[in-house]
C-alpha cells in the first residue's frame, strides 16, 4: 500500500522542514479527524522536544477543525499514550521522533483500541489530506481529565510484587526523554536504588549521547556502581536496551530470547510462539525452536509485529532494536514493561542477567547504516545487487543478507548474518563498497 508521508513508524523528519511543520501538522490532524468520522475524543502526548508543544497545538487545531474534542496528556511515553487512548476510547496522537535527534520530530497515531495504524489505515488517512490551510488562531491545548502519568505508573508497578526490588541497584538512562518521570517512579516505588542518566530534559538534548542508541555510558555506570542491571530507553520510551551486571549490553534479540525461553518453560508462552521481524538473528529461531516453540517473522516495524501477534494469538514479540511487545500488558512496544518482565525472570530464576543471556546463542551478525542523498530504487543499484547475489550464493543456507532503506531516516541499512565473524565481516565490506559505488553516501 503506497503512502507518501508515513514511514516505518509514523510521520517523521526535521522540524521546520517540508513535512514536520505546524501547517502540515494541522492538515494531518484534520485528515485524522476525518478518518475517524469527525466525532469523539482525541488525546495528544509528546516527548520533551522543544518543538513538541507547537506541533501538538497544530495537530489539535486540525482535529478540532474536523469536529473532535481534544485533550492534552502532556509529556508522556508513547506506550502510555497508547494506553490512555484505549482507556478513553480515543484517537491517540504522539508528537515524537523516537530515537532521532532533537532537531527532528514526528507524529504517531493510535486507534481507540491502542493499536498503531496498519498500512491500509495510514493510506486511507493520507487520502483525506487536502491543501486547504487550517487556522491556528485561538487554539490552546486543554489538559486531559485525570492523571495519565499516575495511571501508567500504577499499572506498570503491578508487574513486580510490592518491595520486590528492595536491595537492587539499577542504572536507569531515560535519554532526556519522555520516561524521565515514569520509569524512575516505578522502579523506586518497587524498592530499587537508582543511579540515573539522561534525566534532565531540556528540549534540545533528547537522545544526545545517552539512551538506547548510546548505551556506552550506561555500561560504564553499571560497572562503576556495582549495579545489578542497566536499563536504557529511547526518547519516547517504547524501546528497552539492557546491560547486565558485567557491563555488557544485550542485543534486543537476546532480550526476546530470554523472555521466550522462560515463558516456554513455565508454559506461559501463548501459542508457543514468538513474533519477530526479518531483522532478528537466525539464532532466535534456533533457540526458541530447540525449546519447543515457533518463531514467526514480519516486515520491520513493531506495528507489523503487533498486528501479526493479534492475528495468531501470540502474546510476545518485538524487534532486535529493543521494541518488545508484551501483549498481555501493552498494545505496543513498551520499554519499561520489557525491563520489568526481564526483572521478573531474574527474580523467578535467581539468575543474573549475564547467565540468562547465555541461553540465547545469536549467529554472528553485522549491520551498518549509510546516510544517502537520495533513495535510489534498490533494483537500480547494479553493483549492490551483484554483491548481494554473490554473498547469498557464498553463504547458502548458513546465512542471509538484508538490505533496505530506513522508514524514518534517509539511510540505507545493511545487515549480514553468517556462520563466522570473519566471513560476515568480509561480506559486509563487499556490500558497503558496492553501495558506496551505486549511491551518493554522506
Amino acid at each position: 500500500m503506497n503512502r507518501t508521508y508515513f514511514g516505518t513508524d509514523g510521520v517523521r523528519g526535521p522540524y521546520g522542514g517540508p513535512v514536520i511543520n505546524e501547517a502540515f501538522a494541522a492538515r494531518l490532524g484534520r485528515a485524522a479527524g476525518r478518518w475517524v468520522g469527525g466525532v469523539g475524543l482525541a488525546v495528544i502526548g509528546r516527548d520533551p522536544r522543544s518543538s513538541g508543544i507547537a506541533l501538538a497545538t497544530a495537530v489539535a487545531a486540525g482535529l478540532q477543525a474536523a469536529g473532535l474534542r481534544v485533550e492534552d496528556l502532556g509529556m508522556l511515553p508513547t506506550p502510555a499514550v497508547a494506553r490512555a487512548a484505549a482507556a478513553r476510547g480515543a484517537l491517540g496522537v504522539v508528537i515524537t521522533a523516537s530515537h532521532n535527534p532533537a532537531s527532528d520530530n514526528g507524529i504517531k497515531f493510535f486507534t481507540a483500541a491502542g493499536t498503531k495504524l496498519s498500512d491500509e489505515e495510514e493510506a486511507a488517512l493520507e487520502g483525506m489530506l487536502d491543501e486547504a490551510p487550517v487556522s491556528l488562531a485561538g487554539v490552546a491545548l486543554v489538559p486531559v481529565e485525570g492523571d495519565a502519568v499516575a495511571d501508567y505508573v500504577a499499572e506498570a508497578s503491578k508487574l513486580i510484587p510490592v518491595g520486590g526490588l528492595s536491595g537492587w541497584k539499577i542504572v536507569l538512562d531515560t535519554a532526556n526523554g519522555a520516561t524521565c518521570v515514569t520509569s524512575a517512579a516505578v522502579l523506586r516505588g518497587l524498592g530499587a536504588t537508582l543511579d540515573t542518566i539522561g534525566d534532565h530534559p531540556e528540549g534540545v538534548n533528547i537522545n544526545a549521547n545517552v539512551g538506547s542508541e548510546h548505551p556506552e555510558l550506561l555500561a560504564t555506570h553499571v560497572i562503576e556502581t556495582g549495579a545489578r542491571l542497566g536499563i536504557a530507553h529511547d526518547g519516547d520510551g517504547d524501546r528497552c536496551v539492557l546491560c547486565d551486571e558485567t557491563g555488557s549490553v544485550l542485543d534486543g534479540d537476546e532480550v526476546l530470547g530470554v523472555l521466550a525461553l522462560h515463558a516456554l518453560r513455565q508454559g506461559r508462552l501463548a501459542k508457543k510462539t514468538l513474533v519477530v521481524t526479518v531483522q532478528s538473528s537466525l539464532g532466535v529461531d534456533a533457540t526458541v525452536e530447540r525449546a519447543g516453540g515457533t518463531v514467526l517473522r514480519t516486515p520491520v516495524g513493531d506495528r507489523h509485529v503487533a498486528a501479526r501477534m493479534r492475528d495468531v494469538g501470540a502474546m510476545l514479540g518485538g524487534e532486535s532494536s529493543g521494541h518488545v511487545i508484551c501483549a498481555d500488558v501493552a498494545t505496543t512496544g513498551d520499554g519499561l514493561v520489557a525491563a520489568l518482565r526481564v526483572i521478573e525472570v531474574m527474580l523467578e530464576t535467581g539468575e543474573p542477567l549475564s547467565a540468562l543471556r547465555r541461553q540465547v546463542r545469536l549467529f554472528p551478525q553485522r549491520s551498518i547504516s549509510l546516510r544517502v542523498a537520495a533513495r535510489v530504487p534498490l533494483e537500480m543499484c547494479r553493483r549492490l545487487q551483484a554483491a548481494i547475489a554473490a554473498v547469498e550464493a557464498d553463504f547458502g543456507r548458513e546465512g542471509r543478507v538484508l538490505v533496505r532503506y530506513s522508514g524514518t531516516e534517509a539511510k540505507l541499512r545493511l545487515l549480514v548474518e553468517g556462520p563466522d565473524d570473519e566471513r560476515v565481516g568480509q561480506a559486509m565490506d563487499r556490500l558497503e563498497t558496492a553501495a558506496r559505488s551505486d549511491l551518493e553516501v554522506a
